[in-house]
């Protein structure tokens, strides 16, 4: 296998900032003979990849309807290329506008885990295409040249955005981008990179507690990262508890107040800390997102104080005798504790409640 390359008929254009990209056919079973599937994982360092895990039963549909002969299949694979593969471009005049080149393009066949190409797009569909062995179906293939991870992901987040991605892949990659987001996504890039922040950095209450989808198996964490993603994007909202923040480069003091804030969740609520959500509601995307709610006015007050932990800490410790995380019964909600689920009934009740609690308990004694 060492010095063989795979040659194709190809057309070559520039794009973005002088970016070779290519437009070709392969057999259906070669796609995965040239290029590598990098899966999201994290490494103690960062993260890394960030394709989903193959999911089997979508990946075998496929490669059932590929079997039944003849079928139409126009739908491109986008493949990201080393800067190793060489193009020879044909002789004669280019395209109308000089832009777009015909010739061969050469790339190097290489074992797995080390080939000259990514897939980008169409993970299932190239694992289905080479298991159905099409070896007569020609597949378009749109390829650019960038071994730059940012730049992979980057075009994996903007081509999957309309498809069914999940939402939890999407947020944790999101700090890993500097490109100039969509509006539907830039306002979750904050939120993300605070939830990410919190998940990995020492100090941090909630280290270690966050699932997230780049987790493997035997994850320690307890809180789903979505959950907690929406409660900061709620109060960073202008009237929320970070809005009153200059984010642009105030991020360092919104992590901050989450961190005392949520310090002084776990000191307030010991024995449902750290549980699994069947185990504590104060864990499940619910809680979470209630106890996230409840942050908006606590933290409004403690940060105009002299000592803000100490406030939260206060206010928390007069609410907690009347809260249900593990057991008994929600005085004023009739919801017995593990009735609490993730739908907007629950999540809006209890934190109304909450809010309630804390202002009826806050006030002063006259």
């Amino acid at each position: 296998m060492k010095g063989q390359k795979l040659t194709v008929r190809a057309l070559r254009t520039r794009q973005g900032e002088d970016i070779e990209v290519y437009a070709f056919f392969l057999p259906g079973d070669q796609v995965t003979q040239i290029a590598d599937i990098t899966r999201l994982r994290r490494s103690e360092a960062s993260l890394e990849g960030f394709q989903r895990k193959e999911i089997r039963a979508h990946v075998a549909e496929i490669a059932e309807f590929l079997k039944h002969g003849p079928v139409l299949f126009p739908n491109a694979i986008i493949l990201a290329l080393s800067p190793q593969i060489r193009f020879k471009s044909a002789r004669g005049p280019a395209g109308e506008n000089g832009d777009v080149r015909s010739g061969e393009l050469l790339i190097p066949i290489r074992p797995e885990g080390q080939r000259a190409a990514w897939i980008v797009d169409g993970q299932q569909r190239s694992l289905a295409l080479a298991r159905a062995e099409q070896v007569q179906l020609q597949v378009p293939i749109v390829a650019f040249v960038s071994d730059e991870i940012e730049t992979q992901r980057e075009q994996f987040i903007l081509v999957n955005k309309a498809k069914p991605l999940s939402s939890r892949l999407i947020d944790e990659l999101l700090p890993s981008l500097s490109m100039t987001l969509p509006k539907s996504l830039k306002p979750r890039q904050l939120p993300s990179a605070l939830c990410a922040a919190l998940a990995d950095s020492p100090g941090s209450p909630l280290q270690g507690l966050i699932k997230r989808e780049s987790e493997g198996e035997g994850e320690t964490g307890v809180i789903t990262d979505s959950g907690l993603t929406r409660a900061i994007a709620a109060n960073l909202r202008p009237a929320g508890a970070l809005g009153a923040y200059d984010l642009d480069g105030g991020m360092d003091a919104a992590f901050q107040a989450l961190c005392i804030y949520w310090s002084a969740v776990r000191d307030a609520f010991p024995d449902a800390w750290g549980r699994s959500s069947e185990e504590s509601r104060l864990m499940h995307s619910a809680g979470i997102q209630a106890m996230g709610a409840l942050m908006d006015p606590i933290w409004t007050r403690a940060d105009a104080s002299p000592e803000p932990g100490a406030e939260v800490a206060a206010a928390l410790t007069r609410i907690a005798p009347r809260c249900r995380w593990t057991e008994g019964h929600w005085e004023g909600l009739g919801w017995a504790w593990d009735d609490i689920q993730a739908t907007s009934k629950h999540i809006k009740g209890l934190s109304e409640h909450l809010l309630k609690l804390d202002r009826e308990l806050s006030r002063p004694i006259r």
